[in-house]
């Protein structure tokens, strides 16, 4: 079984009904897969590893990245600790804007993965200011849906607003999956 699918399997097993849908996890590989030597993953929101397992479709056979993975719940994380990950990959539980603060020692990321409140509905400017001159950043979920919490539905429509205002950033809104916005840093 690849990493994709015992990713599903985990996350069907434990009835964890939030994962990356294959849409998006398949844009997230194809990014992945075109990133430069030496490049940096920050994926917040690991749930229990289903987008960390697109990055790494797309990541390997490669040695000379590093990505990182955010996940808040511990219990969560756990369960995606469970896995058999490459050498690369860092799981790491926390609160994903602390990490983002901490992280502004270690520089930038070429690909960023917003996946969590945290550092996407909340302190999307702290995960910007991560973000690497031609990093790109993709952020989901953005497709309205009917049964969404007012609440959530406004502030889905702020980030929204906040990627395609930003004069650093060229974005492009996405009718993939459950709805992307990708965004690149100008350099």
């Amino acid at each position: 079984m690849n990493v994709v699918d015992a990713a599903y399997a985990r996350a069907a097993e434990s009835g964890f009904e939030l994962s990356v849908e294959e849409p998006v996890g398949r844009l997230l590989a194809t990014l992945a897969a075109a990133l430069p030597p030496g490049a940096r993953v920050l994926e917040l929101g690991t749930g229990v590893g289903v987008g960390t397992a697109w990055l790494v479709s797309g990541l390997l056979p490669r040695t000379d990245v590093s990505l990182v993975s955010v996940e808040i719940d511990p219990d969560t994380a756990a369960l995606a600790a469970a896995a058999a990950w490459p050498a690369f990959v860092q799981l790491r539980v926390g609160d994903a804007l602390e990490f983002l603060s901490q992280a502004a020692a270690e520089g930038g990321f070429d690909l960023i993965f917003a996946d969590a409140a945290g550092g996407k509905a909340k302190g999307l400017e702290h995960t910007l200011a991560r973000l690497n001159p031609r990093g790109t950043l993709v952020v989901d979920d953005m497709r309205p849906v009917d049964d969404w919490p007012e609440d959530f539905k406004v502030r889905q429509d702020a980030v929204r607003r906040a990627l395609f205002a930003d004069p650093a950033l060229v974005s492009v809104e996405l009718d993939h999956g459950s709805g992307v916005i990708v965004a690149t840093r100008r350099a």
